[in-house]
């Protein structure tokens, strides 16, 4: 795919590369992952050094491996996974890799591993306020390992995050210390403390006291990085008269994928021991593949077997880039809700019970499950979130249309929430998946889709 970069991709690439550390800032749906290695592939032409990225686990393993792939001008880059056992981290590492990609909790290990002979001259951290813990004394492990080779033996380091202070401005300074070593906002966080924060009394214990920040504070700090931190939010370019819609893609191991074709070739699958799936019809038949991408088929019995995760890999992806942000997660299947609470335990699903809706619009509930047809006409969502992510998808296309209006941007609008609505469609590249995606976005009739399909 040509990839075309839009005026805040041109700002967030160019940002990186004029900038040896740098933090870029950006909301949701803002492109990070495809305009940081954008802008690494650009300086590893001219100095030829390799890339590593850090992430959350499931990032690592499939987000950034994925767009490498996804772009035409990237796809000439050679990323390896280094997560897994030792043995897989061992071998990743002796590839001859432009970009490795790494989880955070492996940082102790890389950093002991190489030590003076650290081979990354170039680092990104994704969601870099897992950096936040970082202190001189103390702090968290991996943040502390990181910080040995920072200096010295990094030339170039870039944070990526839609939410550098979640919890409110001391997530900043362990985040910066990587850019500057202490520079901008105090070379410890005590003395970043002192000058930004002042401590309230919560009651009669002299002891018990909470650190507020001044009144001057947040202005201050934010013109303290404003030369090395680029902010791109989506509210400054989508606008919120309309959804910004994405499609994360799951790939399914091979056994899911034989199964896959055979019900697709033969309308029958068998798992051995008497168990099999066959599909009288073409409408039962895609049925069938919609559950087998979803992760969970039903056999002849009625019983559901697990296929694979990975739709529940991608949505913890959607669900650790909201950084804290509820998300409404829409599904198909009586398997599909099993699987997600189970991956997913402070998730709820949404019920007839009038808390659940309550406890949801007062941000009680980090994960909404719905069925479409659970979450229609009248249902008020939008106090509670502004994303949704479909695990799974339905042939229903005012279902589909329904469940996005109750987080919409005209319920967001009339609530008084002027944010931008993100809709994360999951899908498994070339199978039924994107028939339905096509049928429900463009509209078309379901005889139109499936006549499409049996074309292919």
């Amino acid at each position: 795919m040509k990839f075309t970069p839009r005026p805040y991709q041109r700002d967030i690439i160019s940002h990186i590369i004029i900038h040896a550390r740098c933090a870029v800032w950006a909301g949701m749906g803002m492109g990070k992952t495809v305009s940081a290695l954008t802008a690494v592939a650009e300086i590893q032409a001219h100095e030829h050094t390799r890339a590593l990225v850090v992430a959350p686990l499931r990032v690592a393993k499939a987000t950034w491996v994925q767009e490498a792939q996804k772009w035409d001008h990237l796809k000439h880059l050679r990323v390896s996974i280094v997560c897994g056992t030792k043995a897989e981290r061992m071998a990743a590492l002796k590839t001859d890799a432009d970009i490795a990609v790494t989880n955070y909790e492996q940082l102790p290990f890389l950093v002991d591993l190489y030590g003076a002979k650290w081979p990354f001259r170039i680092v990104v951290c994704d969601e870099s306020t897992r950096l936040k813990g970082f202190r001189l004394r103390g702090g968290t492990k991996r943040a502390k390992a990181l910080a040995k080779v920072s200096k010295n033996l990094v030339s170039r380091f870039i944070e990526l995050t839609g939410t550098p202070s979640p919890n409110g401005l001391e997530d900043l300074w362990g985040q910066m210390w990587f850019l500057d070593r202490g520079k901008r906002l105090g070379k410890s966080f005590s003395a970043f403390h002192q000058r930004w924060f002042q401590p309230a009394r919560v009651s009669y214990d002299a002891f018990a006291v909470v650190w507020t920040p001044t009144a001057s504070a947040e202005k201050e700090i934010t013109k303290a990085v404003s030369d090395l931190c680029i902010t791109r939010m989506p509210e400054d370019y989508f606008g919120v008269e309309q959804p910004v819609c994405s499609t994360v893609r799951a790939i399914m191991p091979e056994s899911a994928q034989y199964a896959y074709q055979a019900m697709q070739k033969d309308f029958f699958v068998d798992f051995g021991n008497g168990v099999n799936v066959e599909a009288p019809s073409v409408a039962v038949k895609l049925n069938k593949l919609l559950q087998l991408t979803a992760g969970g088929l039903y056999d002849s019995d009625g019983e559901w077997h697990n296929m694979h995760d990975a739709k529940l890999d991608a949505l913890q992806s959607v669900i650790e880039e909201a950084a804290g942000a509820p998300v409404l997660v829409a599904y198909q299947f009586k398997s599909d809700l099993a699987r997600l609470k189970e991956r997913f335990p402070k998730g709820r699903a949404l019920d007839t019970d009038p808390k659940t809706i309550k406890d949801w619009n007062e941000g009680r509930i980090p994960v909404l499950f719905a069925h479409p047809a659970s979450a229609g006409h009248g249902l008020n969502l939008q106090d509670g979130g502004h994303i949704i992510a479909f695990f799974s998808l339905g042939w229903n296309l005012e279902q589909y249309q329904q469940i996005i209006e109750r987080i919409g941007p005209t319920r967001q609008m009339q609530a008084g929430h002027p944010r931008t609505v993100f809709v994360y469609h999951i899908i498994v590249p070339n199978t039924v998946d994107v028939m339905v995606l096509d049928c429900l976005t463009h509209k078309k009739s379901l005889q139109d889709a499936v006549l499409d399909y049996m074309k292919k």
